[in-house]
């Protein structure tokens, strides 16, 4: 029997449904989920696994015009991922504008590797704008098949999963059969800990933070967990904790029980709040987050 594996990378602008679509795909939460754009900054890998074949599904951040050092760097995990991929699932959905930044479409167009050009959130319009949308990205992406689908009520996840299999190459696996993904338990502590303070804070404190997980101490009945978050500068620490600590506290129990969760374990989780001024445009300190 044969074998295929292959990379499938999820690109597209900010809030069209990637990491929703990602964690539809591997059947795992893997990719925060919030409502606000640039919630995804990593290049995040979910592992699919079959008797004959292995997906290597990657979510990536939002495509946009960098203001800082660490915007850079997010456009370069997307960068990548159009370069290594096996496979592009091109994201856009019925709301936003086909011509929006054309300069990586045209990336894409560059590509040799297949393109499904998925047309998300379909449940929130009707037939013959969908229909007026297709042909519209016809013309844009002419080389990608196009696959409407809803992410949120997974429509045609099916089809796009069984299609991305027909695509990708024979290959061994890349990755151990019992893979989830390439990422640490570490990092899904510290993507926990964001998503609830993107859900819990508005304005600029979500962009201004940035968490690590400074101990992890799993025992049998118990995980104890230390985390720093680090703000930009000193008015946003007194945000982020809230009037007698009721802000941090609030983020702390919402992340603990999701950790419990994803861990089906009890969890100690403190969390501590650091100043680190300006870290988003300092490379030692992006180096430091994971952003290489």
């Amino acid at each position: 029997m044969t074998h295929k594996a292959g990379y499938i990378n999820i690109i597209g602008n900010p809030n069209v449904g990637k990491s929703t679509l990602m964690n539809a795909f591997v059947g795992e939460k893997l990719s925060i989920i919030t409502s606000k754009a640039q919630t995804t900054r990593h290049r995040i890998m979910g592992i699919v696994n079959g008797e004959d074949f292995q997906l290597i599904y990657s979510d990536t951040p939002g495509i946009l015009k960098p203001n800082y050092k660490l915007q850079q760097s997010m456009m370069k995990f997307v960068d990548t991922a159009i370069s290594d991929a096996d496979v592009i699932l091109y994201v856009t959905d019925v709301v936003e504008t086909p011509e929006k930044n054309m300069d990586y479409i045209d990336k894409i167009k560059r590509s040799e590797s297949p393109i499904l050009l998925l047309i998300n959130k379909i449940d929130l319009t009707r037939q013959d704008i969908l229909e007026t949308l297709v042909d519209k990205w016809k013309t844009i992406l002419p080389k990608a098949e196009i696959f409407p689908v809803s992410a949120l009520e997974k429509f045609n996840i099916e089809n796009v999963f069984k299609r991305v299999i027909e695509l990708i190459p024979e290959s061994p696996p890349y990755f151990p059969k019992d893979e989830l993904t390439d990422k640490t338990e570490r990092f899904f502590v510290q993507e926990i800990i964001r998503e609830k303070i993107f859900l819990n804070y508005s304005k600029e404190i979500p962009y201004s933070c940035e968490v690590n997980v400074e101990e992890f101490k799993e025992e049998e009945t118990i995980i104890h967990i230390r985390a720093q978050i680090y703000v930009s500068r000193d008015s946003q620490k007194g945000i982020l904790i809230g009037h007698k600590g009721a802000g941090l506290k609030k983020t702390g129990t919402m992340a603990r029980l999701d950790i419990e969760a994803f861990f089906e374990k009890k969890v100690f989780l403190a969390l501590h709040v650091k100043v680190l001024k300006d870290w988003r445009d300092k490379d030692q300190n992006l180096k430091y987050f994971g952003y290489e």
